[in-house]
């Protein structure tokens, strides 16, 4: 068996792992890399490997860095098959077209400020990821066997990060096994169940995105979001959250819901969930309570819905996201990405940031270069639209409702795989290396992009 590794090293975007064995080209995920403009060169480069000659990849799940360049891989010639969990399937279904559309977009738009020749084509079409959506094919059930090929199995098991995630277990009969975490959620979960107990493994390749610390737990950062809520409307400002659409918009309208319910957060309080895929996202999770904790899925069939109570809108059309900005105060606007790369959420900053007495919440990670990053990082301006526009809206950044587990949840799953040897990925070098001296009795890698092993 061989490994090679070709995303997310050293860094935290753009997943794509590859296993070579019988007679198998087999890939983990394979993600966008977001960020800066150094990374959209990376998304155009050359894979590592001719996509022709893969045969099958494996999603871990369905966030956009993880299945955010299959559709280029379809684009270069990949005509094999995807396997994933069926929830993971009808979300990255969702999330391709969505990029595939913002990158139409994008392209479209920067074509109007340059010269036709000087012009970037989006990275894949609409086409693309349709065509991608039409490769996957047999649905992967937790703890059951897939047969790859003949002695080669990929088991799945609940990850706990979003909605259908999971680790993916590859054994070779008689031969060598590898475990991928995937990205990992946290023991302590809002609306999902946490991550399952590993299987044991000879080797384990394993995302370290929080490595370094652990996060706050969700109580005191559940009031510190109804806290800054409440500040910027006696300021008559709004709140506006930058939100990924997958799973954190979900549980921010749990939270929400609760404080209504609870008196936590005013009566008058207007929330708009402004991002089509986020809506769509909360569908298919009221279409999926199986997988949600078993009192929250009681309580939607009962028909005490979290996810729809008074003073919600759901603004998929781009009018309704417009009128939005005639809102002054009273409202949390809740829009992706959750990055501030792209999405409707940058008319909503480039409207609120430049208010004193509005908000803006982060409640996920931001990778470096990204506009949420520099916002957070302090930043006085951020270009927005071609304009220059100011920072004087508070900024909040609260790290509790993170989808990632922490370095204690990492370090307990890990302890439970027994590898003898650990690949490290998916997270930033500091993390990485933090998390590398809390390791004993493995031996560790740290791989580069392009880096092969034997196992």
């Amino acid at each position: 068996m061989k490994l090679s590794f070709h995303g997310a090293n050293r860094d935290v975007t753009g997943s794509c792992h590859m296993v070579e064995a019988s007679g198998k080209r087999i890939l983990i995920d394979c993600g966008l890399f977001q960020g800066s403009r150094e990374l959209d060169e990376e998304n155009t480069a050359d894979f590592g490997f001719d996509p022709r000659e893969i045969d099958m990849v494996l999603l871990t799940h369905a966030h956009l860095d993880h299945c955010g360049r299959l559709p280029l891989l379809v684009k270069r010639g990949f005509s094999g098959e995807i396997i994933s969990t069926a929830a993971t399937a009808e979300l990255a279904r969702l999330v391709m077209v969505d990029s595939a559309h913002l990158q139409e977009e994008d392209a479209r738009f920067a074509a109007k400020k340059r010269r036709h020749h000087e012009a970037r084509p989006p990275l894949y079409t609409i086409l693309d990821a349709l065509n991608a959506t039409s490769l996957f094919s047999r649905p992967a059930r937790y703890g059951q066997h897939v047969e790859l090929a003949p002695g080669l199995t990929a088991t799945f098991s609940d990850a706990g990060h979003i909605l259908g995630s999971a680790s993916i277990l590859l054994q070779q009969k008689g031969g060598a096994s590898v475990l991928f975490s995937g990205d990992l959620g946290k023991r302590e979960n809002l609306l999902l169940a946490g991550p399952s107990q590993p299987p044991r493994a000879d080797a384990v390749v394993m995302e370290t995105t929080y490595g370094d610390r652990d996060h706050r737990s969700l109580d005191p950062s559940i009031g510190e979001f109804y806290a800054a809520v409440a500040s910027a409307f006696q300021r008559g400002g709004n709140v506006v959250v930058p939100t990924f659409a997958l799973e954190r918009a979900q549980e921010l309208l749990f939270v929400i819901a609760k404080g209504l319910e609870q008196n936590l957060l005013p009566r008058h309080t207007r929330v708009y969930l402004d991002s089509p895929m986020a809506i769509s996202v909360t569908e298919i999770m009221e279409r999926n309570l199986a997988l949600l904790q078993p009192d929250i899925a009681k309580a939607i069939r009962k028909g005490h819905d979290p996810f729809h109570f008074e003073g919600l809108s759901f603004t998929r059309e781009r009018k309704h996201s417009q009128a939005i900005n005639e809102v002054k105060s009273g409202a949390i606007i809740m829009a992706g990405s959750g990055m501030a790369t792209g999405g409707r959420v940058r008319h909503h900053l480039f409207t609120n940031l430049a208010r004193p007495e509005s908000a803006v919440v982060f409640v996920g990670y931001a990778a470096g270069g990204t506009p949420a990053r520099r916002i957070i990082d302090g930043a006085k301006e951020i270009g927005i639209f071609g304009e220059r526009i100011p920072v004087k809206a508070s900024v909040h950044t609260i790290n509790g409702f993170s989808a990632h587990a922490g370095r204690g949840d990492l370090l307990a799953w890990h302890a439970h795989t027994g590898a003898a040897r650990t690949f490290l990925v998916h997270g930033e070098e500091a993390s990485m290396q933090s998390f590398a001296q809390a390791l004993h009795g493995t031996k560790i890698d740290m791989p580069t992009k392009g880096a092969a092993y034997s196992l």
